[in-house]
């Protein structure tokens, strides 16, 4: 009885705030060291007591946002029968993670471990909470940062915390570990990482108490060192690719020829092949600046302003299940005249983000409508011209980047003013007020301020959002043209420089560091002039290098050794089918005559669109757009119905190919020119040849036949 009433104090004491006396060791308390090892142990994650429901009774916040909670829940809840102060080894808590009882989640910490120790020495000094006077954490480094390794090389990681009275420690057996592509390096709980089979660059995370630090390993192709050859540089962007393909041991491959280089700039800046006359064209043009001239030509086509419309209307959400029909075409027009008229990217940014007024005269603004809230708001723009995730912060600290929930209201803060009202010119967008932001947890007031900056006393003092435009496009901001280059570079190169483009942070490296930041002082240099942004990255070598790949660099897909394949979007091989066939594509609730790539609402029914990926710009993610192939697609290409009433129409280009030239060979070069933009091979030639000769009687359906067989080729369906 005496125990009992004894324990009863004890609890009581825990109960309303006090704790125990320190043990005469080393401190231990909840939020220094309690909490790193229960995430460690994945206590806290969300297969385990971190999900929403809890595990059988016990529930935890999320990666610990919530440590206050998580100490009560610990301590407090179930009249505090998880912890044993009288008899700290009998505690509920020891006795499920060494496996004395039964657990769910298995044996997590066996009672010779390191970690049931800590438990242990934490509930004998009495569960603090927090110990005053302990110096706080500043940051954490991995040891090493860079490495080269060798194919299935093994190397250990050190995290060293920093603290605020300059002392350091180890804390690797706290840290948890997170491999950016597990093909690449896989790492265990003790951070030891295993380098595959894949010759690169990959980067490993590790995370302690909420700040994160990155290990990255440069893995050369094995075998003896190449002799690089002596290969000319078109502008900065060579020697920077070529300094690191020579610490891979990779030499790239030669470039493209005319005929590749033809389609795939036509591809990339217009969105649609080039018609036979305009390959004949090129192809028969001696001169030397030829590649040159067709990019200054091709920014200056209709078809630039239609093809980069769709592609930040996918990105700007113009959707008009949301906006409305009227609205989301005012929006699209608004996007299609700023690229039109050659818009400097941060004058755009900076237009949308402070737009203000009636809404028929400032389109842009339409932007904030297509958002659910201001926690919307501030997560899209910091997707879109940050290229910054914040949306998980909203709940709990991000798992793989240092955003708090702090960081992501704070962000929020920018948008609270904004508001709608109805006025005599329309409904009008307004930025009012001001609103206060407090924090789901603690109530304590959020001030705004943008992303890695500290935050004031007071809140910013009128629009709020002119404050956020000026750090954005302010030519050192850490994201901005970094993220709108790194756009820039997947769109023409088949993959950013972070993948995925729209998730920079300090866990996911570039696998270029040193070209990132020379194409985003570049874009910075030229005052954010997206035309010259893209003649540099067209002029370069290598952007023009073949797909055909080496023995050096046939297994690279991320150093760009060499052009990527690329599937074709859905509205630009829809295009690209009528192109070919010669028959326009109707589609609903649109005049005849507009291209796949002019449709600016993403909501018009269409079964090629849709089954080749267009996204429906519900989210401002890139990943809404498919680009992957699949056996539906190549079945579709093969048996359908609506490509075969092009092949056989009447006033389709087979049938004037069959009229207009008696020699066969002839409508072969053509077929491959409006196809391929290139003449056929002496082989593909002699097929094609045999082929229409033994259905002489047939010629026009053979002729279908020949072009369809064309349009179901890797060469027509993918970009290279």
């Amino acid at each position: 009885m005496i125990i009992a009433r004894g324990a009863g104090v004890l609890l009581a004491m825990i109960c309303i705030g006090f704790a125990l006396p320190v043990h005469a060791t080393s401190p231990v308390d909840f939020t220094n060291d309690i909490i790193p090892l229960m995430s460690r142990l994945g206590c806290n994650a969300s297969a385990c007591h971190g999900k929403a429901e809890g595990q059988n009774g016990f529930k935890l916040s999320v990666f610990a946002h919530d440590p206050v909670g998580d100490f009560r829940a610990l301590t407090r809840e179930s009249r505090g029968r998880r912890i044993s102060p009288t008899a700290p080894a009998d505690s509920l808590l020891l006795r499920k993670i060494s496996g004395a009882v039964g657990h769910g989640g298995g044996v997590r910490a066996p009672r010779n471990s390191r970690a049931y120790s800590l438990f242990l020495q934490w509930i004998k000094n009495g569960t603090p909470y927090e110990i005053g006077g302990r110096p706080t954490l500043t940051r954490i480094r991995l040891e090493p940062s860079r490495q080269t390794a060798a194919f299935n090389a093994s190397q250990p990681l050190k995290v060293m915390a920093e603290f605020s009275d300059n002392t350091h420690r180890d804390v690797t057996w706290l840290s948890i570990f997170h491999s950016n592509d597990t093909g690449m390096a896989t790492v265990d709980e003790k951070g030891i990482v295993t380098i595959g089979n894949s010759v690169g660059q990959t980067s490993v995370m590790a995370r302690y108490q909420g700040k994160v630090a990155t290990f990255q390993a440069i893995v050369p192709r094995p075998g003896p060192k190449v002799t690089y050859p002596h290969l000319p540089n078109h502008n900065f962007i060579d020697p920077i690719v070529d300094s690191h393909l020579k610490r891979l041991n990779i030499i790239p491959s030669p470039l493209s020829d005319d005929a590749t280089f033809l389609r795939r700039v036509y591809l990339d800046i217009a969105g649609r092949l080039p018609t036979a006359n305009e390959s004949e064209t090129f192809l028969s043009d001696s001169t030397s600046g030829k590649r040159s001239g067709l990019v200054d030509a091709l920014l200056e086509t209709p078809e630039f302003a239609d093809y980069w419309a769709l592609k930040w209307a996918d990105l700007l959400r113009v959707d008009r299940l949301k906006l409305g029909h009227e609205d989301a075409h005012r929006y699209y027009k608004w996007i299609h005249e700023s690229l039109s008229k050659n818009k400097p990217l941060d004058h755009l940014a900076r237009e949308l983000l402070t737009a203000e007024g009636p809404l028929t005269e400032q389109p842009a603004g339409f932007f904030y409508r297509a958002a659910n809230n201001t926690g919307d708001m501030a997560a899209m723009v910091s997707q879109v011209f940050l290229g910054v995730r914040i949306t998980c912060a909203e709940c709990h600290q991000h798992p793989y980047d240092r955003w708090t929930q702090q960081d992501y209201h704070a962000m929020r803060g920018f948008f609270q003013q904004v508001t709608t009202k109805n006025s005599a010119g329309g409904l009008a967008l307004l930025a009012e007020g001001n609103p206060t932001i407090k924090h789901p947890r603690t109530g304590a007031i959020i001030q705004p301020y943008p992303l890695g900056e500290s935050m004031p006393e007071e809140p910013p003092q009128g629009d709020r959002r002119h404050v956020l435009a000026n750090w954005m496009t302010h030519p050192e901001n850490p994201y901005f043209a970094r993220n709108l280059v790194n756009r820039l570079w997947a769109h023409f190169l088949g993959k950013g420089l972070i993948t995925p483009v729209d998730d920079l942070r300090e866990t996911n490296p570039p696998s270029n560091p040193e070209l990132l930041d020379a194409l985003a002082a570049s874009l910075v240099k030229n005052n954010y002039d997206l035309k010259k942004m893209i003649r540099i990255i067209t002029h370069s070598r290598t952007y023009q290098l073949s797909s055909k790949p080496n023995a050096t660099n046939l297994s690279d897909e991320q150093n760009f050794s060499r052009a990527l394949f690329r599937r074709l979007p859905a509205e630009v091989l829809m295009d690209a089918v009528c192109d070919v066939t010669g028959v326009d594509e109707k589609f609903d609730g649109v005049p005849r005559g507009y291209r796949a790539v002019q449709l600016w609402d993403s909501q018009v029914q269409h079964y090629f669109l849709k089954l080749f990926g267009r996204p429906a710009r519900a989210t401002v993610c890139e990943c809404e757009r498919v680009t992957g192939a699949s056996m539906g697609q190549a079945l579709h290409l093969m048996n359908s119905p609506n490509i075969q009433t092009k092949l056989a129409h009447e006033g389709g280009r087979i049938k004037r190919l069959t009229l207009e030239h008696e020699d066969d060979a002839d409508i072969v070069r053509q077929l491959y020119l409006s196809a391929f933009s290139r003449s056929p091979s002496r082989d593909e030639m002699n097929t094609g040849l045999q082929y229409l000769g033994s259905r002489r009687f047939q010629r026009r359906k053979a002729v279908e036949d020949l072009a369809w067989s064309l349009m179901n080729s890797f060469e027509f369906i993918f970009n290279h």
